[in-house]
C-alpha cells in the first residue's frame, strides 16, 4: 500500500468519525425546541462551503484521484502530522458537543433554556468547534497530496468562519450580554491565548 493511500484512508475515517460524533446531537437537538434563529443565507454559504471543501470535494478526490495534476509526492511524516491534526480534531469536535449537550445547534439558534457554556474547551477558546473545523483543514492539507483538494478544507473552513463567527458572537452577545461580553474578555475565538 502507498503512502499516498495510507493517508486517504486516514483522512476517510477521520470524516468517518466527524459524522458519527455529529449525528445522535443532531438527532437529539430536533427535540429541543428552537426560540430564535439567525439563519441567513451568508450561513448556508459558509456551511455548504465548509462541506465542500471539508468532505465532497476531498471524497470525489480520494474516489476518482481528479485532479491527478494537482498531485504531489507523498511523505510519511505528512501523513503522522496529518493524522495527529485529525486525532487533534475529533477530540476537540468531540468535547466540544458533549459541553454543548442540549445547546447545540449547526445553525444559529437559542434553543429553549439555552446555556453559556464556558467549560471543557470554551474555557480556552470561545468557538472550539471552529477550533475542530481549522484542525481537520490542516489535517487534510497533510494527508491529501494534492495542491487543490489538500487545502480545499482550509478555505472552505475560512469561508464558514468569516461569514459565520461576528454574526454567532452578536446573537450571544444580544442573549447573554454582560455575561458573555465578560466571557469574550477571557477568552480567544479559536486559538487559544493567540486569537
Amino acid at each position: 500500500m502507498s503512502v499516498a493511500a495510507v493517508g486517504e484512508i486516514v483522512w476517510v475515517l477521520g470524516v468517518v468519525t466527524w459524522y458519527v460524533i455529529r449525528y445522535p446531537f443532531e438527532r437529539r437537538a430536533k427535540r429541543v425546541r428552537v426560540v430564535s434563529n439567525r439563519r441567513s443565507l451568508s450561513e448556508a454559504v459558509g456551511l455548504a462551503s465548509a462541506l465542500l471543501g471539508l468532505a465532497i470535494l476531498p471524497g470525489f478526490y480520494v474516489a476518482t484521484g481528479i485532479p491527478a495534476a494537482a498531485d504531489y509526492p507523498t511523505r510519511p511524516w505528512a501523513v503522522v502530522v496529518g493524522a495527529i491534526f485529525f486525532i487533534a480534531a475529533m477530540w476537540v469536535f468531540r468535547r466540544t458537543h458533549k459541553e454543548l449537550g442540549r445547546n447545540w445547534s449547526i445553525t444559529l439558534e437559542i434553543r429553549d433554556q439555552h446555556e453559556l457554556v464556558c467549560g471543557g474547551p470554551y474555557a480556552l477558546v470561545r468557538h472550539p468547534m471552529y477550533t475542530s473545523f481549522l484542525l481537520m483543514g490542516l489535517g487534510q492539507a497533510f494527508l491529501l497530496s494534492n495542491w487543490v483538494m489538500g487545502l480545499a478544507g482550509l478555505v472552505g473552513f475560512a469561508i464558514l468562519f468569516f461569514l459565520r463567527v461576528d454574526k454567532e458572537e452578536r446573537m450571544m452577545l444580544d442573549v447573554f450580554g454582560q455575561r458573555y461580553r465578560a466571557y469574550m474578555e477571557k477568552t480567544k475565538r479559536i486559538i487559544p491565548y493567540l486569537y
